[in-house]
């Protein structure tokens, strides 16, 4: 589940990966994978305790990819105007005018999105699928690229409403920071702050060159075995008795998508199957779900026995 031996980062990217290591300390994996999901035009998903640098992470990708940022901090009392926007009559024309809420900008924060109702973060839904919006009859596009981070306590959190599978479907990845090392603890505990670090960082690429890269990913060669690979992986999914709901055919065109970009992201114009392995874990973690409702593996467990049931063609 990792890159080949000889593989070296993508120049502009490499660059990324190594500012943002600087702040988020120990975490450089998530910090591939969350560049990854941008260039796969998806979304992420990080589910984690609080503290641990979700939000610092999310801040320190816009920064550095020189993106508009804003940041929504989800809550129990939020509606969906407070997400959206709304139109407020103009008494000086005699109309009504609308003014555009926080969604549109490039980097979306929904800090602790499972902390809103479910009717406010359904209000994400045609954002993160159409890069639209819908409000009062007027579709209203949203600025490109866009890209939402979200951020979750753990369920079990007093607080917390769980996401619905419509929307957990939308994050193209999901994915965990943890605890840090005790290295990079001990230079968190040693060293400058990190939210002031992170405030003196400069844009490692622009918009012109992340629409670029977007475009190389895209274009990166998925031969006919790996997609007999990736069409293997589905399949099975539904198939086996071990799985209440297989993967359904957005997952199969997320799994390819990132694959795509972990291959760029590692300096490769052709995706082989161990970028689909790296990048399983996140894809398909919140997305299967075991038919023992009584039990719920990791991510790491549910793609390695995916990959252990599935022979490489």
């Amino acid at each position: 589940m990792r890159p080949p031996a000889n593989a070296e980062l993508h120049p502009a990217l490499g660059r990324v990966v190594r500012e943002a290591g600087a702040i988020v300390l120990g975490k450089e994996r998530q910090i591939r994978l969350a560049l990854a999901c941008l260039l796969a035009h998806g979304h992420l998903l990080i589910e984690d305790v609080p503290g641990v640098g979700k939000t610092t992470l999310a801040q320190v990708l816009a920064r550095l990819l020189g993106l508009r940022f804003q940041r929504i901090q989800f809550t129990s009392d939020m509606l969906p105007a407070d997400i959206l926007g709304v139109s407020v009559f103009d008494r000086e024309n005699g109309s009504f005018r609308f003014h555009p809420g926080p969604v549109f900008s490039q980097l979306i924060l929904a800090d602790e999105v499972n902390r809103a109702t479910p009717k406010t973060q359904s209000a994400l839904l045609e954002a993160m699928e159409e890069r639209q919006v819908t409000i009062e009859g007027a579709t209203r596009p949203l600025p490109a690229p866009f890209f939402v981070i979200a951020t979750q306590n753990p369920s079990h959190q007093v607080g917390t409403f769980p996401l619905p599978e419509s929307q957990l479907d939308r994050f193209l990845m999901r994915i965990e920071l943890g605890y840090p090392d005790r290295d990079a603890e001990r230079e968190l505990l040693s060293g400058a702050d990190r939210r002031h670090l992170a405030a003196h960082l400069a844009p490692c690429l622009g918009e012109e060159e992340l629409a670029v890269l977007q475009r190389q990913c895209a274009a990166v060669h998925a031969s006919d075995a790996l997609i007999d690979y990736v069409q293997a992986l589905v399949l099975h999914t539904r198939q086996a008795p071990d799985y209440a709901i297989g993967l359904s055919p957005r997952a199969g065109l997320a799994l390819l998508a990132a694959a795509r970009a972990w291959a760029l992201l590692h300096g490769r114009d052709h995706a082989l199957p161990e970028d689909v392995q790296a990048i399983l874990p996140g894809v398909v973690g919140h997305r299967l779900r075991p038919a023992d409702a009584r039990s719920m593996p990791s991510a790491q467990v549910l793609a390695a026995t995916l990959i252990q049931a599935v022979a490489v063609p």
